[in-house]
């Protein structure tokens, strides 16, 4: 039988489409969650269920207990004591969420820093890991669903950053392939996009090809950006990240590589499958 699977984050876009990828590939996973609601949703799927908390590493004992490998969502205060964890419960390999950004370097980035602070936990930990730096996910657009049931006029931030935004689906199945031969990938940084740069004008307008309805795209500028960050309760750590990325132009997401199909073998899905496959959160009600 394939060895056991821990995945952190499992209620979140990526963990839910690993525990998923997994789960249909036959290999047994275990999902660490917060909750004993998330618990039930997940052993009803075909998954086993610990409850753990990333903010303590300790509350993780039972979780890693008979791990092999290890899926592990960055930022959190003590990546060294996660990865303690890791190591004391016998993992053989940990596959290390990371973003694009990394690769800068650039600390005085909020967004950046946490990302090599993860990345370098991993380096200093001596077990087996795999970094992966997905592009934007297409779940972003999730964010603007409400325009799109309330109105004909979607209103969105950086109109000109193009990025090859990537299906969760694509990034569960890379991170699912990488535990399956852990000694192919063990060392490398993989970098999973979408198949196409799309700008935001681009994705209104292919979902409104798949609602079948006009949309209108408006874009907002870097100052209209940032008040609308402050509104929502972003942290300004975070509100200087952003616009660091996408008005400074720090940050590149617009790359289109072959990651997705070199891993496993399908080529990433597009935006527009994506859209149709969860045009309900988008309807009006």
């Amino acid at each position: 039988m394939s060895s056991l699977t821990v995945v952190t984050g499992a209620t979140g876009n990526v963990g839910g489409a690993l525990v998923t990828a997994l789960v249909e590939a036959g290999m047994p996973v275990r999902a660490v969650v917060r909750a004993e609601a998330d618990a039930a949703r997940f052993a009803a799927a075909g998954a086993q269920t610990a409850i753990g908390d990333l903010n303590e590493p300790a509350s993780l004992a039972a979780a890693l207990e008979g791990a092999q490998a290890l899926f592990l969502l960055p930022g959190y205060a003590d990546m060294p004591g996660l990865y303690a964890a890791a190591r004391e419960a016998g993992v053989g390999h940990v596959v290390q969420l990371s973003g694009v950004s990394a690769g800068s370097g650039d600390m005085s980035n909020a967004v950046t820093a946490y990302m090599v602070r993860s990345e370098q936990a991993a380096a200093e930990s001596k077990l087996p890991y795999t970094v992966v730096r997905p592009s934007a996910f297409m779940t972003n657009a999730l964010r603007w669903a409400g325009q799109v049931r309330d109105g004909d006029t979607v209103t969105l931030p950086f109109p000109s950053v193009a990025t090859a935004c990537l299906h969760p689906a694509d990034l569960g199945a890379v991170i699912a392939a990488v535990i399956a031969e852990p000694d192919r990938y063990s060392g490398e940084v993989l970098l999973p996009t979408g198949p196409e740069a799309l700008l935001p004008g681009d994705q209104v307008a292919i979902l409104a090809g798949v609602l079948d309805r006009p949309l209108r795209f408006e874009g907002l500028t870097d100052e209209q950006a940032r008040e609308a960050m402050v509104a929502d309760g972003t942290p300004q750590p975070y509100i200087d990240a952003f616009l660091d990325f996408y008005a400074k132009g720090s940050l590149d997401e617009s790359p289109v590589r072959t990651t997705v199909a070199d891993v496993t073998g399908s080529a990433p899905r597009t935006f527009a499958a994506w859209a149709a496959d969860n045009a309900a959160a988008f309807t009006r009600r």
